[in-house]
C-alpha cells in the first residue's frame, strides 16, 4: 500500500508543477532551472527536470548521502506526470486563471509531499541535498534551502526560465501547504 501512496504522491506532485508551469505567471524554483535548460537543450520539460534531478542525485555521491526506493521513484515519476501534465493542462492566458492555477497547483504539491514524506521509503533527490548539506555545514536547514532555491531560480533566469507571481507564490505558499497537508494526512492516516 506505502508504494501505491508513494507512486500517486509523486504523480500528484509532478501534475501539481505542471499546474504551476501552465500558470503562465511564473514556475516554481526548480521549474525555473528545468525550463531554462529544455529551452537551451531542446528537450522537453520532463526530460529536463529527470536530468536536473539525476545531476542532483550524483551530488549526494561526495556528500555521502544514500537513495531509497523513494528516491529513485521520485525522479522518474514527477519527471513523467510534469511532462504529462505540460502536454495536457493548457496554458493560461489570462492572469486571474493563472493565479488560480498556481494556487491550485502549490495546493496539490503540498498534499502530495506529506502523502510523499509519510511514505518514509528515500527522500527526493533535493531534499535529500537540503539536509546532506545540512548535515555536513551545520547551516539551517532553512537557510540551506533558501540558498539552494535562490541559486536554482537565478541560474533558471539567467537561462530563460520563467520567473514572476508564481514562484513568489510557490516559495511563500509551499511551506504552509505542507506544513497543513501533513497535519491532515497525519489525522487521517492515525484513524
Amino acid at each position: 500500500m506505502r508504494t501505491f501512496i508513494l507512486f500517486a504522491a509523486l504523480f500528484a506532485f509532478g501534475i501539481g508543477d505542471a499546474l504551476v508551469i501552465q500558470s503562465n505567471i511564473g514556475n516554481a524554483p526548480w521549474s525555473v532551472l528545468a525550463q531554462g535548460i529544455s529551452k537551451n537543450l531542446n528537450i522537453t520539460m520532463g526530460w529536463s527536470t529527470f536530468f536536473i534531478s539525476a545531476v542532483v542525485l550524483l551530488a549526494w555521491i561526495p556528500l555521502r548521502e544514500k537513495p531509497g526506493f523513494g528516491t529513485i521513484s521520485n525522479l522518474v515519476i514527477i519527471a513523467a506526470a510534469i511532462q504529462v501534465g505540460v502536454l495536457v493542462i493548457p496554458i493560461q492566458q489570462s492572469f486571474l486563471s493563472g493565479v488560480i492555477f498556481a494556487l491550485l497547483g502549490i495546493g496539490m504539491v503540498g498534499v502530495a509531499t506529506s502523502f510523499y514524506i509519510t511514505c518514509g521509503l528515500g527522500s527526493g533527490p533535493r531534499d535529500g541535498l537540503m539536509t546532506a548539506i545540512h548535515n555536513r555545514s551545520g547551516v539551517r536547514v532553512g537557510r540551506v534551502r533558501l540558498g539552494i532555491e535562490l541559486t536554482v531560480v537565478l541560474l533558471g533566469a539567467l537561462l530563460g526560465g520563467k520567473v514572476g507571481l508564481g514562484t513568489l507564490l510557490f516559495a511563500g505558499l509551499i511551506g504552509q501547504s505542507i506544513a497543513v497537508s501533513l497535519g491532515v494526512v497525519a489525522r487521517l492516516t492515525t484513524r
